[in-house]
């Protein structure tokens, strides 16, 4: 241990054992007088204050950065960080690390070998064995002592903090991380539902369960806090300010003072590794998906493809796996998904409400089976329109204008760390510009008209809505050329001639299209 580790109970030790009072510092008890004096003070008032003046007393506390020992352990056990680790000196390989990175991505890779549909055999387990180590932590945490002080104070809203920026832009983090929009899972894992899948009742009970989930885990962790807060004899916002401390550093050591810790320890760890794999499965499922979508011919060496894309993973990972990689983790998770998250969710709903057009979109619903009624289609249209993106572009100028530099505790980024945080943060939309000069050139080349920049394909359109309306079951199946006048009974003749005459014909130029007429 290093000379700051330091614990209440350490303390508590030292109690009587010199005149004048004693303190734990270097790992072992220290007079107060001798304490005082090597940090430049004139001597011990009491087992608390140092004085440092006639009249004037300072804290021991803050004369030097006290670590728990469980922070201890964390950074110089399990990362090997040592003091003089930074950005600057990643220092050697944690192998210990690598390892355990290359087990995750075995796993991964074993699970989505087969596709989508081996995945999803194993998410029944990796989805729902965190809510039973949730119950059981709920159960075992609120029969704690302290565990409604820490209830409580969950509860207990302080209203003058909606006034801070910051807590409305770490709302929208929580909640673009836990949910998972804009990040291309969501329509990944959507596109392998079957064509009549309800999709409005399913986006709504996701986001239903997602923030059910979330308060009740706060429930949990707010047990235990309330728990730890009542064994070191401080307030319960003390006890921990959150991001990795708290999964690593504070909850494990409440869970220490449990009975049969290593129960509980082991169940809490397991669960955060299913936490992970969930979320790896869905990041590198989109992955794979959007190269199949690419080049189709690849979908016949699926193998290859998804042990490649984990390797490829891997090897990213490796330079977190050094001991100064937890910054590098820091400056990731500080950057990486941030506002241009916040850019790339605006433009998907201003893309879909405004250029594509709600109405387009309704139809599409309608041509899956979804049944609506007008208030619901209002409802949608000005969420899509107006409020998400004002609320998203109003969290977007906050978050940029609350910005500050990467840090972590008392080690302050260097410059460059912060320049190259900024173009990880732009580099998910700076991508997307070669492409858009692509299409542009595309069109330029080929004389068409600028507005199939911004129109989808009408061919593809409606034989996407009219396979909906087959599979559903519905009474309407759309013409490719009149959408507003070409509307016949799905169940008849001609509604099954159009249909396969539509799958057969070849996409034809928007000017032809609109030349063209069909009757019923």
């Amino acid at each position: 241990n290093t000379p700051d580790c330091y614990a209440p109970q350490f303390d508590q030790s030292c109690l009587g054992q010199f005149q004048g009072g004693a303190t734990w510092w270097n790992n072992s008890c220290v007079p107060v007088d001798e304490y005082c004096q090597v940090h430049a003070h004139i001597g011990g008032h009491n087992h608390t204050h140092c004085q440092s003046a006639p009249g004037s007393f300072v804290s021991l506390a803050s004369l030097h950065n006290r670590v728990s020992p469980a922070e201890e352990y964390f950074k110089r056990n399990m990362l090997l960080m040592e003091t003089e680790t930074s950005l600057d000196n990643l220092g050697d390989l944690n192998w210990r690390l690598a390892g355990c990175l290359l087990v995750s991505w075995v796993m991964v890779l074993v699970c989505l070998i087969k596709g989508v549909k081996s995945a999803g055999k194993v998410v029944w387990f990796t989805a729902l064995f965190p809510y039973v180590v949730l119950i059981m932590l709920l159960v075992r945490g609120v029969t704690l002592p302290g565990a409604l002080d820490g209830i409580y104070f969950y509860i207990t809203p302080d209203w003058s903090k909606l006034l801070r920026i910051n807590v409305w832009t770490d709302a929208a983090t929580q909640i673009f991380y836990s949910l998972g929009p804009a990040f291309g899972g969501l329509i990944t894992l959507a596109s392998y539902n079957k064509r009549n899948a309800n999709c409005q009742r399913d986006a709504v009970l996701i986001a239903i369960a997602n923030s059910a989930t979330s308060i009740f885990a706060g429930f949990v962790i707010f047990s235990i806090l309330g728990f730890m807060a009542r064994e070191l004899g401080v307030d319960v916002s003390e006890v921990v300010e959150g991001g990795t401390a708290l999964a690593f550093v504070a909850y494990p050591t409440a869970i220490t003072k449990l009975p049969i810790s290593p129960l509980w320890s082991f169940l809490f760890f397991t669960m955060l590794l299913t936490l992970g794999l969930d979320s790896q499965f869905t990041m590198v499922e989109t992955v794979i998906t959007a190269v199949y979508d690419e080049f189709p011919h690849l979908r016949n060496h699926k193998a290859i493809m998804v042990s490649s894309i984990c390797l490829g993973g891997f090897l990213l990972g490796l330079p977190i796996c050094f001991q100064g990689g937890y910054y590098l983790f820091i400056l990731l998770d500080w950057y990486s998904g941030s506002w241009s998250l916040m850019v790339l969710a605006i433009t998907e709903v201003l893309l879909i409400s405004w250029v594509y057009g709600t109405d387009a979109f309704f139809r599409d619903i309608k041509s899956m089976g979804i049944k609506t009624n007008r208030f619901l289609e209002v409802y949608w249209a000005v969420c899509w329109k107006f409020t998400t993106p004002v609320l998203l572009g109003a969290v977007l100028v906050f978050t940029l204008a609350d910005y500050t530099p990467a840090s972590e505790g008392d080690y302050e980024f260097p410059v460059w760390a912060n320049i190259l945080g900024w173009c990880i943060a732009g580099s998910s939309i700076f991508i997307i510009l070669p492409f858009a000069i692509y299409e542009i050139i595309k069109v330029k080349m080929y004389s068409w008209p600028l507005r199939n920049l911004v129109e989808c394909d009408y061919i593809w359109r409606t034989q996407t809505r009219n396979m909906c309306a087959i599979v559903s079951k519905t009474d309407i199946v759309f013409s490719p050329h009149s959408e507003d006048r070409a509307c016949i009974m799905s169940d008849t003749k001609p509604a099954k001639d159009m249909i396969m005459s539509t799958f057969k014909k070849p996409p034809l130029d928007r000017n032809q299209n609109e030349g063209l007429g069909y009757e019923a």
